[in-house]
């Protein structure tokens, strides 16, 4: 029971980021519009409003992976992935978490915290005039997002746990998406 409780909260934590993720969608199609109005009604164009769209689109890609971890959103190889049973589908899912996403995210993560904080030591701005100031927000993006996907894969690491030992399918049992 406790492993299907550990599975439901990650589950909330990698929704939750989803609907952070929209929510900087939805900020970066107010960021667009303004940019674009400003720019051909009013010929006025901000570098900082630019680099705002950079950074937002930076941040709906890291913080949405999490999300399309844990509801089956990640690249495999459908071909072979499809025709499994649900038990082969959760021990495919099981090797690559364990042997490629955890590793990979917490690498990327625990060198992404250095990066971070350098910036923030140097007091990092844009070189550009008028760009945005305190570069390090949004590479500490970086660290948190690859955290969050180590978190997710946890998760999914737990799912294919209770998939095999008969006490879950939820997850596995949807039907895949036809092309």
């Amino acid at each position: 029971m406790f492993l299907i409780s550990l599975e439901r909260g990650i589950t909330r934590f990698s929704n939750f980021l989803g609907v952070l993720s929209t929510l900087l969608f939805i900020a970066l199609l107010f960021n667009v519009f303004y940019d674009v109005l400003m720019r051909y009604a009013f010929n006025n164009v901000s570098i900082g409003m630019q680099e705002l769209e950079w950074h937002l689109y930076a941040a709906i890609f890291l913080l949405g992976i999490p999300y399309g971890i844990q509801h089956g959103g990640h690249v495999r190889v459908d071909l072979i992935y499809e025709n499994l049973s649900i038990r082969g589908k959760a021990w495919i899912d099981l090797f690559g978490c364990v042997f490629f996403l955890i590793p990979f995210a917490l690498l990327v993560g625990y060198y992404g915290v250095g990066f971070a904080h350098e910036a923030y030591a140097l007091g990092e701005t844009s070189g550009d005039p008028g760009g945005l100031p305190y570069r390090w927000i949004i590479k500490a993006v970086i660290p948190f997002a690859f955290f969050s996907m180590a978190i997710s894969g946890l998760g999914m690491i737990i799912r294919c746990i209770n998939v095999l030992r008969g006490v879950s399918e939820e997850g596995f049992s949807h039907p895949p998406i036809q092309h």
